[in-house]
């Protein structure tokens, strides 16, 4: 990656998603992927978006994973497969791959399967869920970083992804430092309240002093 791109990865890297949904509130730009969660709870992503769109099988049948040779380390395969849940574009192969490959990690719109394999890896998946079906001769992927959508979200290659706990969020990139800067700020307020907080200040008090209720709130 560009020394540019290193530094911006590594600034939202110290962010948390909900720091960052915040900022992207304040400044107008949809982010927050809707039913995404941390398959392997504990386990966070960060890093730039390399895409993969699905549709479903015609007559002749496509293939499902071969992209995975063409990720390079620290970016994160996001996965169109349009929220299908009748079946799986990830599993146990994927995850150990990708690992090896030091791939930062998964996110899908749709379901991945082998909890079992992924969970002992500690391969980062995000997803709506698992389900033990496979994907092959029912969907195929048709294009590789092009824009795609997950959640109702574009996300375009080269995008910042962020994902922890909380859920995930998709970063465009052209607007990532600006992101970056207002969810820093957001935290430092924060860190701002608990401290008047410890120090005995009423919560209410705490809020009105560093405009806490403003936050969020677009320009």
């Amino acid at each position: 990656m560009e020394k540019e791109v290193l530094e911006l990865v590594a600034r939202f890297r110290k962010l948390d998603t909900t720091s960052i949904s915040d900022a992207m509130d304040k400044l107008g730009i949809p982010g927050g992927l809707l039913g995404i969660k941390a398959v392997n709870r504990g386990t966070r992503i960060c890093g730039t978006a390399y895409t993969v769109h699905y549709v479903p099988c015609g007559q002749i049948k496509g293939t499902v994973g071969d992209f995975l040779d063409d990720v390079e380390p620290g970016q994160v395969v996001v996965i169109d497969n349009a929220g299908r849940e009748y079946c799986t574009v990830w599993g146990d192969i994927m995850s150990v791959t990708a690992k090896l490959k030091g791939v930062e990690g998964t996110l899908i719109d749709g379901v991945c399967r082998d909890l079992p394999v992924l969970l002992e890896s500690g391969y980062p998946v995000f997803s709506k869920g698992w389900y033990m079906v496979t994907g092959k001769d029912r969907v195929q992927v048709d294009a590789v970083q092009v824009p795609v959508a997950v959640s109702g979200i574009q996300i375009c290659p080269g995008d910042i992804i962020v994902g922890d706990e909380t859920g995930a969020v998709a970063v465009p990139y052209a607007r990532a430092a600006e992101v970056a800067a207002v969810a820093e700020s957001i935290e430092e307020t924060e860190e701002k309240i608990i401290a008047l907080v410890k120090q005995g200040v009423p919560l209410k008090e705490a809020r009105k002093q560093t405009g806490y209720h403003h936050l969020q709130t677009k320009v």
